[in-house]
């Protein structure tokens, strides 16, 4: 690669019924503290590093002697896989010609490099291209891997539309609507078996949609989990639960502005996770000056992952933006009403509830404090009443959003792009 040489191992393990993982061992460049970078600092050899990682995924591809279907990356991580296929294999009996897949996950996220990385990496300097790899100076990684794909697919549909448009589209969205026409939001799918209220293994009281009462003992379990009262009173409370990253994507600059209303209400909070300092500290501070209310859990535990789930009345969730989430997902399978803003994923998971259609959770648009705090008025106020409260959970427990879902509609990417191939 360019002026210099990798060695990698590869490593294969089954993952399931036919499923191989193969992972790419270079300790030099991925045995690290962390995945990207240490504070807010990225690692220099990034550029490299990714690099390396997908020239090693064709490379890989090669020495099996397989031809496949299809090629699926995912992020500006792989992005480089589709331009050393077109530029460098193009005649490849194995890879040459297959179909490229490109997945959106978080358009924020464009792996941008300076242009002197180009040659260190095995690529020609006509890669400096408006319709190639330049991006405003730099080079991206994701534009490389959206330019030289035959699809592009993202993480719901809802995102899909928003990504095209100048307040989502993160300065991409001119080379996504050349691109509109492959563009395809397909919701991400959960894990159905490792979320289940009926055998979470986290989750001594269980339940499902038909027999809700284990919820109430889950909600007691998480209650004395977290330090919080869980007496009488304390259960008859509504418990909102939180799991994020603490950032303002995640809408937390909206909290922040409303909090001094959400700590009025009669309502009990249980938050778990890490992020931006100042929003750490924010909730450490209600967590000591409303003691009885307000537990804040920083950094991230799977165990109190599944207890929020199982145990809190509501989840909230008020992203800026949102490519697809899936703590939503897991909140209506786990009969935990959402409050989230319509946008991304949680504008498609979320049905917002209102006298006519019923509903599956409380979604707000504008992005006011507002307008989350009336969203917050009208999820309690429909708590207290007990019979409208268990149809709204039992619909949500109804929906469907496992892979099963979603794998049938990648499939049908999968077979387009070959067609564009033709």
């Amino acid at each position: 690669m360019g002026w210099r040489e990798q060695e990698v191992t590869f490593r294969a393990r089954t993952a399931g019924e036919r499923v191989t993982a193969v992972f790419v061992d270079v300790p030099d460049l991925f045995d690290r503290e962390e995945l990207y970078g240490v504070g807010n600092r990225d690692y220099d050899d990034n550029a490299w590093r990714f690099a390396v990682f997908g020239r090693a995924a064709l490379e890989y591809a090669r020495l099996t002697g397989t031809r496949f279907s299809a090629i699926h990356t995912h992020d500006w991580q792989a992005g480089l896989v589709p331009v050393y296929q077109k530029m460098h294999l193009s005649t490849d009996p194995i890879v040459g010609g297959v179909p490229v897949v490109c997945t959106i996950h978080n358009l924020a996220f464009q792996g941008l490099f300076p242009p002197t990385v180009v040659p260190s990496v095995g690529l020609g300097w006509d890669v400096l291209h408006v319709q190639a790899l330049e991006y405003w100076g730099q080079v991206s990684f994701l534009k490389g891997g959206i330019n030289f794909s035959e699809k592009i697919t993202t993480v719901s549909p809802t995102y899909a539309r928003e990504i095209v448009q100048p307040d989502l589209g993160f300065g991409f969205e001119g080379v996504l609507t050349r691109r509109s026409g492959d563009l395809v939001g397909i919701l991400n799918g959960i894990d159905t078996e490792r979320w289940n209220p009926a055998a979470d293994p986290y989750v001594t009281a269980r339940y499902d949609s038909s027999n809700l009462a284990g919820k109430k003992d889950a909600k007691r379990a998480l209650l004395d989990d977290v330090g919080l009262p869980s007496d009488n009173a304390a259960l008859a409370r509504p418990a909102i639960g939180l799991i994020s990253r603490l950032t303002d994507q995640k809408g937390f600059d909206l909290i922040a502005a409303a909090a001094a209303d959400l700590m009025t209400m009669d309502a009990t909070w249980v938050m778990l996770g890490s992020g931006e300092p100042g929003y750490e500290d924010m909730w450490r501070d209600l967590a000591s000056r409303n003691p009885q209310a307000v537990s804040a859990t920083i950094g991230f535990d799977e165990r109190l992952a599944h207890l929020i789930e199982a145990g809190a009345d509501m989840f909230l969730m008020p992203s800026r933006f949102e490519p697809c989430g899936l703590n939503q997902m897991y909140s209506l399978r786990y009969g935990t009403v959402p409050i989230v803003r319509a946008t991304g994923g949680l504008e498609d998971t979320v049905e917002d509830v209102d006298a006519t259609s019923g509903g599956t959770g409380f979604k707000f648009t504008p992005y006011t404090p507002a307008a989350l705090i009336e969203a917050v008025r009208r999820a309690l106020e429909a708590y207290r009443h007990r019979a409208v409260w268990k149809k709204i959970q039992q619909a949500g427990m109804r929906q469907d959003h496992s892979w099963d879902v979603s794998a049938r509609e990648y499939v049908k990417v999968y077979r387009g792009a070959a067609k564009r191939q033709d």
